[in-house]
């Protein structure tokens, strides 16, 4: 996708408004897909950045991605996004609607709270495997993540620490070394960083955030092991907590 488009979603996206309601065609731009050799690795990375991109759960309204469209605007057959669309429906990012056609997937509030607490035993793992293998200048990256949010920064820059928050979580998941794991997170978080990045403004969550990632950090510096899993089994769970009890938006 080209740079600078701010809504982030292609022009075969469509949003239903409201039930029983004509969709509402959003039509920004889409680069080509040029490599015959990979029309659908690259339809399906493409089509999945435009899912995880948009705010799937700033609102109620169905969003409908047309494949013919997409296919026009890819400039490629519909096979290769019929392909990717079926990868992605394996994956739980969109569901096909007979007669109607396939949308973008919202979790329920209950399966939202499943994968944070499995997030939560695969991101504790990754903290006793970092405690006793990484290095001390990899944890110490981990530290320069938030030293732009220092002295009052951290609510004027909200939308860029949403950004920072997730790159905090995958990092710590990368820094395990252990390909397993970070093969099983790797789907389970494109789905948990859309909810992140709905709840992260929400209850002054984005200060504790940076609190508990300071913790964390500090744990993993000392190379506690029993401290660093616990702080980041009950910062995972407190997310899920949250959704508990505020995202009613979710059911």
């Amino acid at each position: 996708m080209r740079q600078g488009v701010r809504n982030p979603r292609p022009a075969g996206v469509q949003v239903a408004s409201a039930p029983h309601r004509a969709d509402a065609v959003v039509s920004p731009r889409v680069e080509p897909i040029a490599s015959p050799d990979s029309f659908k690795r690259r339809a399906y990375a493409a089509l999945k950045d435009a899912i995880v991109a948009m705010d799937v759960y700033r609102s109620r309204s169905d969003i409908r991605l047309d494949e013919r469209r997409l296919a026009l605007d890819f400039g490629i057959s519909r096979t290769p996004v019929r392909e990717a669309m079926a990868q992605l429906e394996r994956e739980g990012f969109v569901r096909a609607v007979p007669r109607r056609g396939i949308y973008v997937v919202r979790k329920t509030k209950r399966e939202v709270i499943e994968m944070i607490t499995a997030w939560a035993a695969l991101e504790s793992m990754a903290a006793r495997l970092i405690t006793e293998n990484a290095s001390a200048d990899e944890i110490a990256s981990l530290r320069t993540m938030f030293a732009k949010f220092e002295n009052g920064e951290l609510h004027a820059r909200l939308d860029e620490y949403s950004e920072v928050n997730i790159e905090f979580h995958q990092t710590i998941i990368r820094m395990s070394a252990n390909g397993v794991l970070i093969s099983l997170a790797e789907n389970l978080f494109t789905h948990m960083r859309m909810i992140r990045r709905r709840t992260i403004g929400e209850q002054d969550r984005a200060d504790r955030s940076i609190r508990d990632h300071l913790s964390i950090i500090e744990a993993l510096e000392a190379r506690d092991t029993k401290r660093a899993e616990d702080l980041v089994r009950n910062h995972a769970l407190g997310l899920a907590e949250h959704v508990e009890k505020y995202a009613d938006y979710l059911d």
